[in-house]
């Protein structure tokens, strides 16, 4: 746990940074610093989905966990979290006030909650305490979290809570999860999560077109059961005599 607690202190220095400098900072340069980000984002997610040893893996696991989430409403139901967290502890009630805050806080959750670094560095540092690998994430969301928090608010301070819940429970669940987290499974999620990280940077940073990022985070635990079922459907396949 100690990695998630270092994670979560570097996000909300970061922030408080970016809160005090963010009157400071014009306009054009918090928009250059968003874009950039964005771009980074872009690139970074399209690396982590090139790891996949098969694309359909992928694919199927976004169309289906983007289905999961369009029925539960995940990003309706973020929205909702953030204009609650916004209408409690924001300064204004004013629409674009709730819009900002919303678009920092789930920007930022998912921005820090998916990858990589995000998984494995919570099963270490919950198997063998070694922290190495969020340590390393801690310092890139801690700067991530300045530019987010410079250009989208007090919003951005609030994946905290998202982060201690989301890696703290991977590191709580990490010894039952290494008995079947397989590394091709963890393989085939970071890829799916490459995904999210590009639609993330596509939608809410620079937003060339309205993507509902939350409802694809199913994808997440969709991607690992297809690696577990495709043996499955390959034999029923060839029983079938469907095998291409």
């Amino acid at each position: 746990m100690f990695g998630t607690l270092l994670n979560a202190i570097a996000v909300f220095v970061g922030g408080l940074l970016g809160l005090v400098l963010g009157n400071r900072l014009p306009e054009r340069v918090r928009g250059t610093i968003l874009n950039g980000l964005g771009l980074f984002v872009i690139a970074a997610g399209l690396q982590m989905t090139l790891e996949s040893n098969n694309n359909l893996i992928t694919l199927g696991a976004i169309m289906i966990g983007g289905l999961l989430g369009e029925w539960g409403r995940i990003e309706d139901r973020l929205h909702g979290l953030g204009g609650w967290l916004e209408s409690r502890f924001g300064r204004s009630s004013s629409t674009d006030s709730a819009a900002r805050f919303i678009r920092g806080f789930v920007t930022a959750s998912l921005l820090f909650c998916v990858g990589p670094m995000t998984i494995l560095g919570s099963i270490q540092d919950g198997l063998t305490g070694d922290y190495r690998l969020l340590a390393i994430k801690s310092m890139l969301d801690g700067f991530a979290a300045l530019a987010f928090a410079a250009a989208s608010g007090i919003g951005v301070l609030f994946s905290i809570v998202v982060i201690l819940g989301y890696q703290g429970g991977l590191s709580l669940l990490a010894a039952q999860a290494s008995q079947w987290l397989t590394p091709e499974m963890i393989t085939e999620l970071t890829a799916a999560g490459g995904v999210l990280v590009m639609a993330t940077g596509v939608g809410p940073l620079l937003e060339l077109r309205k993507i509902r990022v939350g409802n694809y985070l199913p994808a997440l635990l969709v991607a690992p059961l297809i690696v577990v079922a495709l043996p499955w459907l390959t034999a029923l396949g060839r029983l079938l005599g469907l095998e291409v």
